[in-house]
């Protein structure tokens, strides 16, 4: 297993700039990480949330930069500072494009291995972020109004790909990190496709994973709805996606990642409807990266040679 820098911040989430260019890796020059503002009590209306919450970023997050860093493999949007609605924040296990109109992530990526899975229970941490820019609403722990509108709150980067530490696992729970999705295709689709991913470790792989959703209209629990709008929460718009995604690069365990991905490399790409009559086989949903590319207006793997991005954007696995 690579050597991990180690990382100790305490009670800190990072928000940063990158920028990236097609033939270099992510440049990290200007990190700079800061601490959010105060949280503000989240109990209006009931007493069943959670007050908003930042990230305790530990020893066992992956390091900013160079190998096994979460955001190796490119910045797909260009997110920054510059707008909320492509902002990028550095969650320390995972790092994210937040955008405040959707009020819900463009984007999620980490790396996974072997280190990352341990003995820490699912913590069942939901709480809002207490570090979005000022004047954008936090979505709140029972924001999605379940019962009204019947939506998982959907994780992009996975509890179970965080279960290192009780921090790691915390992180998961942000709703920063969560998207309105159709109870079948979390539990069962995007669920059987986790599972999948995680078992690569076993045989010596290492996974450079990233996630996303585009669209509006989904069609959960209690039928097809554009956004959930919480009468609680006045500025509550969050926007159903209609698809959900998720591109991950399956390398053995090894050092110089960026160098070592080619034309060879595996490439996973699914694209799935968010609806609760998906089919629960997500090899049903293999994709081509490019055309995950064309729906979102992303690069994605952008850190790699045009060559070698070429190559692998029109790939289609073959599940096994």
């Amino acid at each position: 297993m690579k050597f991990k820098h180690l990382l100790i911040y305490a009670a800190t989430v990072s928000v940063f700039m990158v920028s990236c260019s097609k033939n270099q890796g992510v440049d990290t020059t200007n990190l700079a990480y800061t601490t959010p503002p105060a949280p503000v009590a989240d109990d209006s209306g009931t007493s069943t949330v959670t007050p908003p919450s930042g990230v305790t970023v530990g020893v066992d997050a992956p390091p900013i930069s160079g190998d096994n860093s979460n955001m190796l493999m490119g910045n797909p949007s260009g997110a920054g500072s510059v707008s909320n609605d492509n902002f990028l924040l550095n969650q320390g296990y995972y790092v994210e494009s937040y955008n405040a109109t959707k009020q819900e992530p463009n984007w999620v990526c980490w790396h996974l291995d072997a280190s990352n899975i341990g003995g820490t229970k699912r913590t069942d941490a939901f709480a809002g972020f207490a570090g979005l820019p000022t004047g954008v609403f936090a979505v709140q722990s029972d924001s999605y109004d379940y019962a009204t509108y019947g939506f998982d709150r959907g994780h992009n980067c996975p509890s179970a790909d965080r279960t290192s530490s009780t921090d790691a696992n915390k992180a998961t729970f942000l709703m920063s990190n969560m998207i309105p999705q159709a109870p079948n295709n979390n539990q069962q689709t995007w669920g059987n496709f986790e599972d999948y991913c995680r078992s690569l470790l076993s045989a010596g792989n290492e996974i450079y994973i990233i996630m996303g959703s585009y669209g509006t209209g989904g069609t959960g629990l209690k039928g097809p709805f554009n956004s959930i709008k919480f009468a609680k929460y006045p500025t509550e718009n969050i926007n159903v996606p209609s698809n959900v995604w998720k591109v991950a690069v399956v390398l053995p365990v090894g050092n110089g990642d960026l160098a070592r991905v080619s034309a060879a490399t595996r490439v996973i790409s699914i694209n799935t409807p968010n609806v609760n009559s998906i089919n629960s086989n997500w090899k049903n949903y293999i994709a081509t990266m490019a055309s995950i590319e064309t729906a979102t207006g992303y690069t994605l793997l952008s850190a790699l040679p045009q060559s070698v991005h070429d190559a692998l954007k029109n790939k289609v696995d073959p599940g096994q």
